[in-house]
């Protein structure tokens, strides 16, 4: 059983919240604690949790970590390779760590699925409830609105990949780490996939005619204000260039980017 805990973080997702869960079960499973609450402590009480994992290291999914870890004497689990990256975004040492792929032996068995895009080390986790088998997917989807992909540790061709992979493994429902849960996979995922591909065709014809900067590009991009989400979109925008230009599609240096010969 998955319990979906909505927790104030002040993150800049549409919400202002951050879904903390609790797979329950033999040896229960915190996923994404980003802030205490009194209802989220009855839960991992009620639930018999002694486990905690993260899908990825970004604070608003990481705010109580070392809070859990301590009071409720929970492993700690990391992703291998990512160690000192959780360490020193939560303040706590892993005691364990997990692979892509593995099904880690906690809360009746979850497997780890890789989705690296929205950060080098996120992972969704996998769970199989009553209603069919069901994906903790941090901050990979939103049942509306997009996802924000930005440079330098966003990798839009990774997050593509992701969705893609999300959408052939056809789940029958995903828990994002924001907004209300998924119950049309797949649906989520094409739109998700059109819109940055759209956004990259903007950005690549932008580039063709002339607009060589982030901020000349951010002008000819976005046709909606953007005030106050203006470093978002020029990550973004600067994602879609690197993906651009690893493609062979436009020639970009960090600075300027050019159509190609």
């Amino acid at each position: 059983m998955v319990t979906r805990i909505s927790l104030e973080t002040g993150t800049t997702a549409p919400t202002g919240k951050t879904n903390a869960y609790v797979i329950g079960g033999e040896d229960g499973l915190l996923i994404d604690p980003a802030a205490y609450s009194s209802r989220l402590d009855s839960v991992i009480t009620q639930h018999g949790v002694s486990h905690i994992a993260l899908t990825h290291y970004h604070p608003d999914h990481v705010g109580a970590v070392s809070n859990y870890a301590t009071e409720h004497d929970l492993t700690v689990w990391s992703r291998y390779g990512r160690m000192a990256a959780f360490e020193a975004a939560t303040g706590v040492r892993p005691d364990r760590i997990f692979t892509v792929g593995e099904t880690i032996p906690v809360a009746g068995g979850v497997t780890v699925v890789d989705t690296p895009g929205h950060a080098p080390e996120h992972v969704s986790f996998g769970v199989t409830e009553s209603g069919g088998r069901s994906l903790i997917t941090g901050d990979l989807a939103l049942a509306s609105g997009s996802v924000v992909v930005g440079a330098p540790d966003g990798d839009m061709r990774a997050y593509l990949s992701s969705l893609r992979r999300i959408h052939a493994m056809n789940p029958d429902r995903l828990y994002p780490g924001h907004g209300p849960v998924i119950t049309n996979p797949r649906e989520v995922c094409e739109r998700l996939i059109a819109h940055r591909l759209a956004r990259e065709s903007m950005v690549c014809s932008a580039v063709e005619a002339g607009h060589e900067t982030i901020d000349s590009l951010l002008d000819a991009v976005y046709e909606k204000d953007i005030s106050g989400v203006e470093q978002l979109a020029s990550a973004t925008v600067r994602a879609h260039l690197d993906k651009l230009a690893v493609e062979g599609k436009i020639v970009w240096d960090g600075a300027v980017a050019q159509p190609t010969d």
